[in-house]
């Protein structure tokens, strides 16, 4: 970002008080170029429609995935110290919490030219934070530019109708000029790094569904009490309640940056997630085109991953359980991993911290191992309950149409930011 190209709006955004993007937030729905065709609000836009730059786009994108230097990780367990809680799968943090550190989501998005991946979840730090703590703006965003990968020219193709979107989002959702924010989650792998966690606390899974202990799991009585277990339907259930914050807490922090720059939008759910993912069964509806599978036990399709792309810790992406703990195991310990020791960190002595970990042996592994290969033959597929790809909340952002909101609201509606956007970001009042 070359200082004479910067708009004037983008110093006054970083100006912007955090209380007047949390008291200011709203959905602001209405956008250039839009139509509500009918009933109270029946408005036609006499401008045209307006897409959003591309500092306006990195700006978004970035608030809703970026990196933000490195995780600070959990420090202490009773029940296993003095090592170092193991739990993060991800040594880079992000601009949205994550339960335990697992970073499982990745944000895809899509505008009028294309449809693309932000290859964040496993990067490490762009910068170190300064002594006050901060990190640059530019520095931040053009990381996050060197990192979004195209997938596809065009719009992605999910239309904007009944029954694949919510009849009260079909005239607002993924119309031309819009930006949408899609996160995803990995609960394959996100159920898989919760077991791992339950093990070093000393827990085990119940098939609370076919009502029995899983067969074998008295093999590993030397290394866990297998009593002591919790069902596996609640497993799954706090996992996907686990990246479902994630995932929200991402498309959160977007609407303030929303607020912040004087753009219009709002965060939702309104859509279908299943075809979204691309298991609509209808090739002309491939949204991001994940696989999937079927199975008359199953009440949905279950996508389980993106080739080269996102793939899931699970059956066909890898030939087993077994294969599938050894990979996020990799993850976690091998290089780049938040307990390598060759990976960078905040601290003085970062070696030091990141080698305090246990790490997962071999037997460790099996017994994690024999857990999720039952459940993937028991129920066929990984995890048994919910899907293995998981995605519910969207962000959507674009230029706000001003004059709708003088026609049919009282002053106060939109922020000084969205009376001043067009101005501040689309003049040649440059810094």
């Amino acid at each position: 970002m070359k200082k004479t190209t910067i708009p004037r709006g983008l110093e006054e955004m970083l100006s912007f008080p955090l209380i007047e993007a949390l008291l200011g937030r709203r959905s602001r729905r209405f956008f250039m170029g839009a139509e509500i065709p009918d009933g109270v609000f029946a408005y036609k836009s006499v401008h045209k429609a307006m897409p959003l730059t591309d500092l306006e786009k990195l700006l978004v994108v970035a608030s809703c995935g970026g990196n933000t230097s490195w995780h600070h990780m959990i420090y202490r367990a009773a029940r296993y110290a003095p090592y170092l809680s193991n739990y993060a799968g991800s040594a880079g943090g992000r601009i949205f919490p994550s339960g335990a550190g697992f970073h499982t989501s990745q944000t895809f998005f899509t505008d009028d030219e294309g449809v693309y991946v932000l290859e964040m979840r496993d990067e490490p730090a762009f910068d170190d934070r300064a002594e006050d703590g901060s990190l640059s703006l530019e520095a931040f965003v053009d990381n996050v530019q060197k990192r979004v990968r195209k997938l596809q020219d065009g719009r992605i193709k999910f239309p904007s109708e009944v029954p694949y979107t919510e009849a009260h989002n079909t005239w607002v959702f993924n119309q031309p000029s819009t930006l949408v924010v899609i996160p995803v989650g990995d609960l394959s792998q996100h159920v898989l790094l919760n077991l791992l966690y339950m093990l070093q606390n000393g827990l085990v899974l119940y098939d609370d569904i076919n009502n029995r202990a899983i067969p074998g799991i008295e093999r590993f009585n030397d290394i866990v009490d297998v009593a002591n277990v919790w069902p596996v339907t609640f497993v799954e259930q706090w996992s996907m309640s686990e990246l479902t914050v994630e995932i929200g807490a991402s498309c959160y922090a977007g609407t303030l940056m929303l607020q912040a720059m004087g753009l219009g939008g709002w965060m939702f759910n309104g859509v279908d997630p299943f075809a979204m993912l691309g298991a609509s069964g209808d090739p002309k509806v491939p949204g991001l085109g994940f696989r999937y599978d079927t199975d008359a036990r199953w009440p949905y399709p279950n996508p389980t991953g993106l080739d080269g792309v996102m793939e899931g810790c699970c059956p066909p992406h890898v030939p087993d359980m077994q294969a599938a703990v050894d990979k996020v195991c990799e993850r976690k310990f091998g290089p780049g991993g938040p307990f390598h020791p060759d990976t960078p960190g905040p601290w003085k002595d970062s070696r030091k911290v990141r080698t305090a970990a246990q790490i997962h042996d071999e037997r460790f592994r099996e017994c994690i191992a024999l857990q999720a290969q039952y459940l993937y033959d028991t129920f066929g597929k990984f995890p048994a309950t919910v899907p293995s790809m998981f995605l519910i909340m969207y962000l959507q952002a674009h230029h706000i149409d001003l004059d709708f909101y003088d026609e049919f609201y009282q002053p106060g509606a939109y922020l000084k930011t969205h009376d001043a956007h067009m101005e501040r970001w689309h003049s040649d009042d440059t810094i």
